[in-house]
Protein backbone atom coordinates (compact mmCIF):
# COMPACT_ATOMS: atom_id res chain seq x y z
CA UNK A 1 0.00 0.00 0.00
CA UNK A 2 1.34 3.41 -0.97
CA UNK A 3 1.53 6.32 1.41
CA UNK A 4 2.32 9.93 0.72
CA UNK A 5 5.93 10.96 1.05
CA UNK A 6 6.95 13.06 4.01
CA UNK A 7 8.11 16.64 3.28
CA UNK A 8 11.78 15.69 3.78
CA UNK A 9 11.41 12.80 1.32
CA UNK A 10 9.79 15.11 -1.24
CA UNK A 11 12.69 17.56 -0.87
CA UNK A 12 15.19 14.73 -1.39
CA UNK A 13 13.33 13.56 -4.49
CA UNK A 14 13.18 17.10 -5.88
CA UNK A 15 16.94 17.57 -5.29
CA UNK A 16 17.59 14.40 -7.26
CA UNK A 17 15.67 15.70 -10.30
CA UNK A 18 17.17 19.18 -10.00
CA UNK A 19 20.66 17.63 -10.28
CA UNK A 20 19.55 15.87 -13.47
CA UNK A 21 18.31 19.11 -15.05
CA UNK A 22 20.57 21.25 -17.17
CA UNK A 23 18.46 22.71 -19.98
CA UNK A 24 16.88 26.12 -19.59
CA UNK A 25 13.18 26.67 -20.15
CA UNK A 26 11.45 30.03 -20.46
CA UNK A 27 7.86 30.90 -21.29
CA UNK A 28 6.01 33.62 -23.12
CA UNK A 29 2.43 34.19 -21.92
CA UNK A 30 0.83 36.41 -24.54
CA UNK A 31 -2.43 38.14 -23.59
CA UNK A 32 -3.40 35.57 -20.95
CA UNK A 33 -6.05 37.81 -19.42
CA UNK A 34 -7.65 35.53 -16.82
CA UNK A 35 -5.82 35.89 -13.48
CA UNK A 36 -6.51 32.29 -12.40
CA UNK A 37 -5.00 31.01 -15.66
CA UNK A 38 -1.91 33.17 -15.25
CA UNK A 39 -1.52 32.09 -11.62
CA UNK A 40 -1.72 28.43 -12.61
CA UNK A 41 0.83 28.97 -15.38
CA UNK A 42 3.23 30.71 -12.99
CA UNK A 43 2.91 27.90 -10.43
CA UNK A 44 3.67 25.30 -13.11
CA UNK A 45 6.66 27.36 -14.26
CA UNK A 46 8.07 27.53 -10.74
CA UNK A 47 7.51 23.79 -10.25
CA UNK A 48 9.45 22.82 -13.39
CA UNK A 49 12.28 25.34 -12.98
CA UNK A 50 11.31 27.79 -15.71
CA UNK A 51 13.79 30.65 -15.49
CA UNK A 52 12.00 33.59 -17.12
CA UNK A 53 8.39 34.32 -17.99
CA UNK A 54 7.69 37.09 -20.48
CA UNK A 55 4.24 38.60 -19.98
CA UNK A 56 3.27 40.02 -23.35
CA UNK A 57 0.33 41.97 -24.67
CA UNK A 58 -2.48 42.50 -22.19
CA UNK A 59 -1.68 39.58 -19.87
CA UNK A 60 -3.09 39.81 -16.36
CA UNK A 61 -1.03 41.64 -13.78
CA UNK A 62 0.94 39.15 -11.64
CA UNK A 63 0.13 41.34 -8.61
CA UNK A 64 -3.62 40.69 -9.09
CA UNK A 65 -5.03 38.91 -5.98
CA UNK A 66 -6.50 36.07 -8.07
CA UNK A 67 -3.10 35.41 -9.65
CA UNK A 68 -1.62 35.10 -6.17
CA UNK A 69 -4.46 32.88 -5.00
CA UNK A 70 -3.63 30.33 -7.70
CA UNK A 71 0.15 30.78 -7.80
CA UNK A 72 0.41 30.50 -3.99
CA UNK A 73 3.48 32.73 -3.85
CA UNK A 74 5.41 30.82 -6.52
CA UNK A 75 5.39 33.91 -8.75
CA UNK A 76 8.04 35.32 -6.38
CA UNK A 77 10.43 32.54 -7.47
CA UNK A 78 10.33 33.52 -11.15
CA UNK A 79 11.95 36.22 -13.21
CA UNK A 80 9.02 38.08 -14.77
CA UNK A 81 9.59 40.37 -17.75
CA UNK A 82 7.10 42.58 -19.59
CA UNK A 83 6.87 42.89 -23.37
CA UNK A 84 4.46 44.98 -25.44
CA UNK A 85 3.88 42.19 -27.95
CA UNK A 86 4.49 38.49 -28.33
CA UNK A 87 6.92 39.21 -31.17
CA UNK A 88 8.97 41.49 -28.89
CA UNK A 89 8.99 38.80 -26.20
CA UNK A 90 10.18 36.24 -28.77
CA UNK A 91 12.99 38.58 -29.82
CA UNK A 92 14.01 39.04 -26.17
CA UNK A 93 13.95 35.27 -25.62
CA UNK A 94 16.06 34.67 -28.70
CA UNK A 95 18.48 37.36 -27.51
CA UNK A 96 18.78 35.45 -24.23
CA UNK A 97 19.77 32.31 -26.13
CA UNK A 98 16.44 30.48 -26.34
CA UNK A 99 14.83 28.78 -29.33
CA UNK A 100 11.15 29.83 -29.38
CA UNK A 101 8.42 27.21 -29.80
CA UNK A 102 4.85 28.51 -30.03
CA UNK A 103 2.24 26.06 -28.69
CA UNK A 104 -0.56 26.50 -31.19
CA UNK A 105 -2.77 24.61 -33.62
CA UNK A 106 -1.28 26.32 -36.68
CA UNK A 107 -0.27 25.40 -40.23
CA UNK A 108 3.10 23.66 -40.22
CA UNK A 109 3.00 22.90 -36.49
CA UNK A 110 4.52 19.58 -35.44
CA UNK A 111 3.16 17.30 -32.71
CA UNK A 112 4.59 18.17 -29.30
CA UNK A 113 6.10 14.71 -28.82
CA UNK A 114 8.09 15.12 -32.08
CA UNK A 115 9.02 18.78 -31.64
CA UNK A 116 12.62 20.01 -31.30
CA UNK A 117 12.59 20.79 -27.56
CA UNK A 118 16.20 20.00 -26.73
CA UNK A 119 18.57 22.61 -25.35
CA UNK A 120 17.37 25.99 -24.19
CA UNK A 121 13.72 26.41 -25.18
CA UNK A 122 11.21 29.21 -24.69
CA UNK A 123 7.66 27.94 -25.03
CA UNK A 124 4.95 30.42 -25.96
CA UNK A 125 1.23 30.25 -25.23
CA UNK A 126 -1.43 32.71 -26.28
CA UNK A 127 -4.73 34.22 -25.25
CA UNK A 128 -7.58 32.07 -23.97
CA UNK A 129 -9.89 32.83 -26.88
CA UNK A 130 -7.63 33.12 -29.95
CA UNK A 131 -4.23 31.65 -29.03
CA UNK A 132 -0.90 33.03 -30.19
CA UNK A 133 -1.02 36.16 -32.32
CA UNK A 134 0.14 36.08 -35.96
CA UNK A 135 3.11 38.24 -34.92
CA UNK A 136 4.20 35.76 -32.26
CA UNK A 137 3.75 32.82 -34.63
CA UNK A 138 5.90 34.58 -37.26
CA UNK A 139 8.59 35.36 -34.69
CA UNK A 140 8.74 31.80 -33.33
CA UNK A 141 11.33 29.31 -34.57
CA UNK A 142 8.75 26.54 -34.63
CA UNK A 143 5.12 25.86 -33.83
CA UNK A 144 4.03 22.77 -31.93
CA UNK A 145 0.63 21.35 -31.11
CA UNK A 146 -0.68 18.95 -28.50
CA UNK A 147 -2.43 16.03 -30.21
CA UNK A 148 -6.00 15.59 -28.98
CA UNK A 149 -8.35 12.72 -29.74
CA UNK A 150 -11.43 13.66 -27.72
CA UNK A 151 -14.53 15.50 -28.83
CA UNK A 152 -13.18 18.81 -27.52
CA UNK A 153 -10.74 20.57 -29.83
CA UNK A 154 -8.73 22.66 -27.40
CA UNK A 155 -7.20 22.82 -23.93
CA UNK A 156 -7.29 25.54 -21.31
CA UNK A 157 -4.20 27.71 -21.77
CA UNK A 158 -2.85 26.85 -18.32
CA UNK A 159 -3.23 23.13 -19.01
CA UNK A 160 -1.60 23.46 -22.44
CA UNK A 161 1.34 25.31 -20.87
CA UNK A 162 1.70 22.60 -18.21
CA UNK A 163 1.64 19.79 -20.78
CA UNK A 164 4.27 21.52 -22.94
CA UNK A 165 6.57 22.37 -20.03
CA UNK A 166 6.34 18.84 -18.60
CA UNK A 167 7.09 17.30 -22.02
CA UNK A 168 10.13 19.56 -22.42
CA UNK A 169 11.54 18.43 -19.08
CA UNK A 170 10.60 14.79 -19.72
CA UNK A 171 12.52 14.88 -22.98
CA UNK A 172 15.62 16.13 -21.18
CA UNK A 173 15.35 13.57 -18.39
CA UNK A 174 14.73 10.71 -20.84
CA UNK A 175 18.12 11.32 -22.45
CA UNK A 176 20.03 11.00 -19.17
CA UNK A 177 21.44 7.67 -18.09
CA UNK A 178 20.04 6.27 -14.84
CA UNK A 179 22.19 6.43 -11.75
CA UNK A 180 22.26 4.15 -8.75
CA UNK A 181 21.56 6.90 -6.24
CA UNK A 182 18.46 8.17 -8.03
CA UNK A 183 17.02 4.84 -9.06
CA UNK A 184 13.86 4.17 -7.12
CA UNK A 185 14.14 7.32 -5.00
CA UNK A 186 10.41 7.51 -4.36
CA UNK A 187 10.28 3.80 -3.55
CA UNK A 188 13.29 4.05 -1.24
CA UNK A 189 11.70 6.96 0.59
CA UNK A 190 8.69 4.76 1.33
CA UNK A 191 10.70 1.77 2.51
CA UNK A 192 10.72 1.04 6.26
CA UNK A 193 13.71 2.52 8.01
CA UNK A 194 14.52 4.99 5.25
CA UNK A 195 13.18 8.06 7.07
Amino acid sequence: MSTQLRPTDVKRLNRHWRRRTQGRIALIAESVTQPFNLGSILRTCATFGVETVWLAGNSADPAHPQVGKTALGTEQKLRLEKASTGAQAAAAARGAGYRVAAVELARGAVPLHEAPLEGDVCLAVGAEDHGCSPGLLSAADTAVYIPQIGRVGSLNVAVAAAVAIAETRRREWRELPGDAEGAGTAEAAEAPGSH
